[in-house]
């Protein structure tokens, strides 16, 4: 039995992280601490005012536990990872977890391309961004290539220059076929360097360029190339005008300004990157009646950059922070390199956080009904479902479905809602490589197992939280009891305990309920748990089916023979006309495969371990 008052005795004055959990053993509360000893008893002492929200919260404190960290910034980082683990209940939570393309030019690679990046790593390549609309970003990626001709395939130049002939974008003037060596390695690295300087806000040059080509053009009457010119012309101007000068000095800075009422919060950020205004976003925070606006602000950064990967140089603010040297040191960590949190009194930058300011106050009063209307639809959605199936703290779903044709080139989807939202970077795809014929059984046996393996193998492995580390909170299965069987028995070999639900239909091929724990559940056709659920059940299908049609239009599903490494055509006909069935070949030992004569060991040892 835990006894609070005994165990508050055992506190250290040392800093730390501390958990909240309530009776039911979940965690409701993650703080940080300079004392844990001071800062936790603050929250059990009688005679402290703590507001209303904080007296609720303790009111469900059945116990607590601590981690000792050697520093308060140790403690910072640790509390920033806890609280986007477990999404306590009495934390200020941001409602939406958002993230942010980039613009990737690989200038690691002999022949660079221009490709759309969902996260920055440290490859060498350079990055532009992040921007708040993929949108633009492709808008921005498809201009680069109509202006400048850069590649935008995967083959590996120069080793395979001259291997294959040059693709469409050649044919149409998008590409200088650098894999058939039309132009030098130099000359490509010099485009290059155009792109570099149109992405960094340079786009005189380029206009000065056009409007040369389009005068030319037209002296020549070829009035449909002079048209060209001057769509990309248009084209240039409608992104330089998306990006605003702020400042001469051209720095990565963002600007943070917070509104709240009576019960809701909203945080406004401006995205500045080299002098320039790039885009905009803004926050809703839930939790946050009771709590000051610096408060909300320090909530804000912590949830904010702990999930970005940018990190800019200088976050202005209208609010002085307590712990403003503390987020510094953690800033500064993240980015290696100084960051400062300022307050800016006068002159420009003031204006600016001012703007920030209003744009907040104005979406608080704007959009609070069409915040609660889509909560209803989505975290109002898996609320419903958690009271059906009598669960909690639902935040990961995850929906599975199998696709083939007359068992021909099966294959296996996964989709991925958080918070009733898809998360279409989680998706997956499977070809599965096990099972011949339509056995839809089998097929989901494979694809549930390889899913939760891989993700077991990372995590031991010490990967970072990926689709596949990632677990769900709860498995939706594309079928009754039979496949619901076959998902529970996965997971009992690999000693997982997930809850998991079958989404059943009707004879006209309908939602109709949720079959879970021996049992179907039915379900209000007009309520949103039961539109959720059909949101659901159709996007696994739907990706599975475009996954299965994308295979056959490529022809790529005469053979699972043709997914491993080092088999061509004459060794795949060798093995066929050896062993007549690919069940003979799955079977079929190093010695064996190896034994005939289109092989050799390392090709033998390649089909082993892709069927073992």
């Amino acid at each position: 039995m835990f006894n609070i008052e005994e165990e508050l005795k055992k506190l250290p004055a040392r800093p730390g992280v501390y958990l909240m959990h309530d009776e039911k053993d979940n965690i409701i509360y993650v703080g940080k601490a300079i004392s844990l000893k001071n800062r936790v008893r603050q929250y059990f002492q009688t005679s402290r005012n703590k507001g209303a929200k904080i007296e609720q919260m303790v009111s469900h404190i059945h116990r607590f536990e601590y981690i000792v960290t050697d520093s308060e910034l140790e403690a910072l980082v640790l509390e920033c990872n806890l609280i986007k683990e477990h999404r306590p209940k009495y934390n200020t939570m941001l409602v939406d977890d958002k993230g942010y393309p980039f613009i990737k030019v690989t200038v690691n690679e002999p022949y660079p391309r221009i490709v759309l990046a969902r996260t920055m790593e440290k490859d060498r390549a350079k990055y532009f961004g992040p921007f708040t609309s993929v949108g633009a970003v492709k808008d921005t990626i498809e201009l680069m290539r109509k202006l400048y001709h850069v590649r935008n395939c995967h083959r590996n130049l120069p080793r395979d220059i001259g291997k294959e002939r040059p693709c469409l974008n050649y044919h149409i003037k998008q590409c200088e076929a650098p894999c058939q060596g039309f132009i030098t390695q130099e000359a490509y690295r010099e485009t290059i360097e155009k792109v570099i300087r149109f992405l960094n806000g340079h786009y005189d040059d380029v206009l000065r360029e056009l409007k040369a080509k389009m005068q030319e053009a037209s002296e020549d009457l070829d009035f449909e190339r002079a048209i060209e010119y001057r769509e990309l012309i248009d084209s240039v101007r409608k992104i330089a005008e998306k990006q605003k000068i702020t400042d001469s000095r051209g720095e990565d800075r963002d600007i943070l300004a917070v509104a709240k009422d009576e019960e809701d919060a909203v945080v406004q950020i401006f995205f500045v990157r080299s002098g320039r205004l790039i885009g905009r976003d803004h926050f809703f925070l839930r939790n946050a009646s009771d709590v000051s606006d610096s408060e909300l602000l320090e909530n804000f950064i912590k949830q904010f950059y702990a999930g970005t990967p940018f990190v800019p140089a200088e976050v202005m603010t209208h609010e002085q922070l307590a712990e403003q040297e503390l987020l510094e040191q953690w800033l500064t960590k993240k980015r290696e390199h100084r960051v400062r949190i300022i307050v800016p009194q006068k002159g420009e930058k003031e204006k600016l956080v001012q703007l920030a300011k209003k744009n907040a106050i104005l979406i608080l009063n704007t959009d609070k009904e069409r915040l609660k209307r889509d909560e209803g639809r989505t975290i109002g959605a898996v609320k419903e479902i958690e009271r059906l199936l009598g669960l909690q703290n639902i935040v990961r779903i995850e929906a599975f479905d199998i696709s083939n044709t007359s068992g021909f080139a099966s294959v296996g989807s996964m989709v991925v809602y958080e918070k009733g939202k898809p998360k279409r970077t989680d998706y997956r795809k499977f070809k599965i490589k096990n099972v011949q014929g339509p056995d839809d059984y089998a097929s989901m046996e494979e694809v549930l197992t390889r899913r939760f393996r891989h993700g077991m193998e990372e995590l031991h492995a010490g990967k970072e939280k990926d689709s596949f580390t990632s677990f769900p909170d709860l498995i939706m299965m594309d079928g009754g009891k039979g496949q619901v069987n076959i998902a529970l028995s996965v997971l009992e070999k690999m000693g997982l305990q997930i809850p998991v639900c079958g989404m059943v239909k009707d004879d006209n091929h309908r939602t109709r309920g949720l079959y879970f724990q021996n049992r179907e559940v039915p379900l209000e056709r007009n309520s949103e748990g039961f539109k959720l659920i059909t949101r659901i059940q159709d996007e696994a299908h739907r990706f599975a089916i475009e996954f299965h049609r994308k295979l056959r239009s490529r022809g790529q599903v005469h053979s699972i023979l043709d997914e491993i490494h080092g088999i061509g055509p004459a060794r795949r006909k060798a093995l066929m006309r050896h062993f007549e069935n690919i069940e003979a070949i799955k079977n079929a030992s190093v010695d064996e495969l190896k034994s005939i004569p289109a092989m050799n060991e390392n090709s033998a040892i390649e089909v082993y371990k892709f069927f073992h």
